[in-house]
This record gives structure tokens, sequence and C-alpha cells, in this order.
């Protein structure tokens, strides 16, 4: 009997889940909390947290002379690529250059930062807040006014050596983040 209402419940959970996760796809995702954890400066004003996402990828560099400086040699950043998957773990959109976030069923933003913290994970990629700067498409993403990029862990450029001999040499870093999408209240 116990393992039955165990399994009763178990199931119960899921079905409340997957509804849950039918509803935010179709119309207007449902609001979740802001995180207390987050720093002020990465919250944005007048707006309300809509959808969270976890991203594996990872972080690209190059080793290529600087712009202000050609005979000074740097990992520079070319951009990211990661996988968005909702908390039930299917994937709902992919990151990429520009920085650029598409959900599967046709919205992409392209956004631009507009304030950083350090990460707490000492080695990994800062925490962001970026602010939409245009849009295209209906889905997912299209109500979005400001992503949260949050909990990161690795993706910082190579410790390795970058100097002309290895000039152009690519670095793929795998990096992990929460990105939390906003949008107007």
């Amino acid at each position: 009997m116990m393992k039955n209402t165990a399994l009763a419940a178990a199931l119960a959970l899921a079905v409340a889940g997957t509804l849950a996760g039918c509803a935010a796809m179709g119309g207007r995702p449902a609001a979740i909390a802001a995180r207390a954890d987050v720093p002020a400066a990465l919250r944005p004003t007048g707006q309300e947290p809509f959808l969270q996402v976890h991203a594996t990828g990872v972080q690209i560099y190059e080793c290529a002379a600087r712009p202000d400086a050609p005979d000074v040699y740097g990992w520079q950043f070319r951009g990211p690529e990661a996988t968005l998957a909702d908390a039930s773990g299917r994937t709902v959109g992919r990151h990429f250059g520009g920085p650029s976030w598409a959900s599967n069923d046709g919205a992409t933003i392209v956004g631009q930062a507009s304030a950083t913290a350090a990460s707490p994970d000492a080695g990994s990629i800062p925490w962001l807040l970026l602010a939409v700067k245009s849009r295209t498409g209906e889905g997912l993403l299209a109500p979005t006014t400001s992503v949260q990029r949050i909990d990161t862990q690795g993706g910082v450029a190579p410790a390795a050596a970058c100097a002309a001999a290895n000039a152009k040499q690519v670095a793929r870093v795998p990096y992990t983040a929460t990105y939390v999408f906003w949008r107007a209240r």
C-alpha cells in the first residue's frame, strides 16, 4: 500500500511538472522568483523573471594580436556556443555569438552587457546582466527585455601561453551557467 502511495505521489508530481512545462510553452510563461543571492547591479528594474535555463557549452577564444598593440598577443574572446535546457533537461534553445539566444520555437534575441559582477566561483567567467537590443520571431524568448547570466562554472580564457608562434590557435573552454530571462511587468 505504501509503495502504491509513493508511486501515485511521484506520478502526480510528474504530471504537474509536465502540465506546468506545457503551460509555459504556450502563451505567456509563468513568472519565476528572482534570486536574492544575485547582486543588486544585476537585477533589472521594472521587470520580472519568467524563464530560467541551464547552459552547457563552451566559451571560444583565439590567440591573436591585440588590435591596439599588434606586437602583443593574448587570448581574445570570440563567442559562446551552448545548449539551453529547461528544468527537466529538455533542450529549449541555444546560445551563440552576438551574444544571442534562440528558442526552438523561432524567437531570437541579441543582448548587450549592461552590468557585470565577479563569479563567486573563482576561475569562472563573470555574472552578467544584458539588455536586449534586438529581437526577431515569435516564441518563448520574444518577450525578453533582459538576460542574467549567473551560476557560472569555468569558461575563462586559457592559461596557456599565447604568442606569435601559436597565433590563430582556437581554444574551446567548457562552461556552464544559468540564464534567467526577464520581461516587462
